[in-house]
């Protein structure tokens, strides 16, 4: 019999478990809210750093937009350090909660999905076990002859050994692990960013002032960016893989990735499988939101503006609420594939009650002397 599949599991998982995508909305959303509030703080801050004389001041009054642009120029020259500096700060502090909220995060909701699993293939593996590991049929005669506890020892066993029980806590080495995964991300991702603008560096060589040629750089720019696009979400996508066998067997960072790539390399039909529909449905998802989004503003000429705005926010958390839904139903995907047993244990069946009885040509004793007075019968051949 077929296997369940991975991808109706993972939906299976994230509809059945709600907690784990509140938890993955918590951290997520935690991070998201922190960034936005230090950003408008660091906007507000800097603004109020800027000095404004009168003459820009009139210059603003005006309402030329020439006048109006070179009012703002004087006011923001010589800020650029001030800018730069803000927003150094702004992204190590953002990135630091991020590595700390993210391995918190990801250990709860990797752990839940992992209970869950092993719950449900642990009753699976019970059933199939209580259903054709005992016989059918037993003699009445023999039934003093199964050892006691013979079933218990037999069932007791495979379930240990195939699907043992997490801790109650988090290890600190899993956690240190996570975060050397999360820090590996945000390193990846800067790289690509800094492979972006060289790649964009060089195809400008090929475009010099002297003689512009912006098709030409914008051609040499091209693969270069598609290769970065390409490499970029794969080893994100393996890096946070790896978290998953991080918690599952408290691996080092490196011990994970490498199970990540051996796991990927010999689950790719399954993994594939749950990468496509997980992201079709995030497609279906985003097209949705989009029509959803665009149609309140068609009507921002003949109701408020801010009740527009106000729609809009709801409709984009909502979208975002269910990316991270499906990112859980994907994630759970990939914990039931390395979870899904490759053969259930099956007990062997009992060996037939073994009778006292001895065959019946073993009962006849060949010395007895009634064999004498049986007749010979003597054929004498014809002559």
């Amino acid at each position: 019999m077929s296997g369940p599949s991975p991808t109706l599991e993972g939906f299976r998982a994230a509809f059945r478990c709600p907690s784990v995508t509140f938890a993955e909305i918590a951290w997520r959303w935690t991070v998201g809210a922190v960034a936005s509030a230090l950003f408008l703080f660091s906007l507000f801050e800097f603004l109020n750093t800027l000095p404004v004389s009168h003459g820009d001041a009139t210059l603003l009054g005006t309402g030329q937009p020439l006048l109006v642009g070179k009012a703002i120029s004087h006011i923001f020259h010589g800020s650029l350090n001030r800018a730069v500096f803000a927003i150094l700060f702004g992204c190590l502090a953002l990135v630091l909660l991020w590595i700390v909220a993210a391995s918190i995060g990801r250990a709860a909701t990797v752990r839940a999905l992992l209970d869950y699993f092993r719950n449900s293939f642990r009753r699976d593996v019970a059933r199939n076990v209580s259903t054709s590991a005992i016989p059918t049929a037993v003699p009445e005669n023999n039934l003093n002859s199964v050892p006691a506890g013979a079933t218990d020892v037999a069932v007791g066993d495979p379930l240990t050994n195939v699907y043992p029980d997490l801790s109650d806590s988090i290890a600190p080495p899993v956690l240190r692990s996570l975060a050397v995964l999360n820090l590996l991300r945000v390193a990846v991702s800067l790289a690509a960013i800094l492979a972006f603008i060289g790649a964009a560096t060089l195809a400008g060589f090929a475009s010099p002032a002297a003689k512009p040629r912006p098709g030409l750089a914008f051609i040499l720019f091209l693969p270069f960016a598609a290769l970065i696009c390409i490499v970029w979400p794969a080893l994100n996508w393996v890096l946070s893989l790896a978290s998953v066998f991080a918690v599952r067997n408290a691996d080092s960072a490196l011990d994970a990735l490498s199970t990540a790539v051996t796991f990927s390399r010999e689950r790719l039909g399954p993994v594939l499988a749950v990468g496509i529909w997980t992201g079709m449905a995030h497609l279906v998802a985003l097209s949705i939101a989009g029509t959803a989004v665009s149609l309140p503003l068609t009507f921002i000429q003949f109701v408020p503006p801010r009740l527009v705005i106000a729609v809009v926010i709801v409709l984009t958390l909502a979208y975002f609420a269910i990316v991270d839904w499906l990112y859980i139903a994907r994630l759970a995907g990939y914990i039931c594939i390395a979870e899904m047993p490759d053969a259930q244990p099956v007990l062997a069946p009992l060996a037939p009650p073994s009778t006292s009885q001895s065959p019946p040509h073993a009962a006849i004793d060949r010395d007895e002397p009634i064999l004498s007075d049986l007749p010979i019968l003597i054929l004498n051949a014809p002559s």
